[in-house]
């Protein structure tokens, strides 16, 4: 799940592509008729919405293959709640599409890191039947102490890195005999991670998603 866009412009999509056009048109400002084709341009672009917190985005960082923004769950809290999402920026729909590509992870944690203190930082993407874009999307936020008790509940394994998330999850998933799951990520020591798979929502379950 994320946080409600309110479109700038009447663009007219469906509700579960708002992040799929964010991720495909949002990204470049210089593309053409950018302010019009994009459901929620750059606050640096200069378009009409720029100063209004939810009809916009703030880059926070981007490559060719991926972005990563501000959650607009962060519009009207303070200055000490960060949730952000990073997503690939051609269409991938989920956990499921066999397209996703494992460097999103890598990039994910690198601009957490640059938002987050590394010791709270938690990643998380929901399962299909728990979100409602489809359009891949990373959760960067902190974890909830609340929910560490809760990781002996849920399969999980541990990796060195994070350049085979999905093929661990997969594989966890697959010996549990979940077809639709979630992952989250977390750094359980100096050199190694956490990866956990669930039927549940992970970002409701393991993450501080809200500031309310």
């Amino acid at each position: 799940m994320f946080g409600l866009i309110c479109p700038s412009y009447g663009i007219d999509m469906a509700p579960s592509d708002v992040l799929l056009n964010v991720a495909t048109k949002c990204v470049n400002p210089m593309a053409k008729n950018y302010c019009t084709a994009c459901v929620s341009p750059r606050s640096d672009a200069n378009c009409d919405a720029a100063n209004e917190c939810s009809k916009t985005i703030d880059v926070w960082s981007e490559n060719e293959q991926f972005v990563a923004i501000r959650e607009a769950k962060m519009c009207g809290c303070s200055k000490d709640f960060v949730h952000g999402l990073a997503m690939p920026r051609v269409p991938i729909t989920g956990v499921e599409d066999p397209r996703r590509k494992e460097q999103i992870w890598e990039f994910a944690w690198k601009v957490a890191q640059e938002q987050i203190k590394t010791g709270s930082i938690a990643l998380a993407v929901n399962p299909k039947t728990h979100r409602s874009q489809n359009q891949l999307h990373i959760h960067l936020a902190r974890l909830d102490p609340k929910a560490m008790p809760k990781f002996s509940q849920y399969p999980h394994a541990y990796v060195d890195d994070l350049t085979r998330v999905w093929a661990v999850a997969d594989h966890i998933a697959s010996k549990s005999g979940l077809v639709d799951y979630g992952v989250l990520v977390i750094q359980s020591s100096p050199a190694q991670y956490m990866v956990l798979v669930t039927p549940e929502s992970t970002e409701r379950e393991f993450i501080i998603w809200s500031c309310e």
